[in-house]
């Protein structure tokens, strides 16, 4: 009787184990993504190397990346910068630009709103501008 006791409580471990294993694969991002529908400006190349510059509003932004939807056909690995204006509330008044310089990682057919596709962006590099 003592081996089936001991039987039972292993197959309940091994099941905690796995359901705990599952809970952890299901988010694989490293950082914490947040909804924070902020207006940006988003310039760049199109792969034909003409210039563009577009308005758009973020998605989600986390410490590493953000996503918007744009007109623009980019290409994965294309160099963008955005340009974000903080909400007055967080900057005590001043016009203050946050600046991002990210490469495309990830593109998404779209066909809401009206944009051509979605754009995940890895940024590589940022500054803060302030407007006088």
């Amino acid at each position: 009787m003592v081996e089936k006791t001991k039987a039972k409580t292993k197959k309940k471990k091994v099941t905690a184990r796995k359901q705990v294993k599952t809970a952890v694969d299901v988010n694989r991002r490293r950082e914490w993504r947040f909804e924070l529908p902020l207006p940006a400006e988003i310039e760049g190349q199109l792969p034909q190397g003409k210039q563009f510059r577009e308005k758009t509003v973020l998605e989600n932004i986390s410490s590493t990346g953000a996503y918007f939807t744009l007109d623009s056909s980019l290409v994965v690995g294309s160099k963008v910068n955005l340009a974000i204006e903080l909400p007055p509330e967080l900057t005590e008044g001043q016009k203050i630009k946050l600046c991002l310089d990210g490469i495309t990682v990830r593109l998404e057919k779209k066909g809401q709103k009206g944009r051509k596709q979605g754009v995940a962006v890895r940024f590589k590099d940022y500054r803060f501008q302030v407007e006088e």
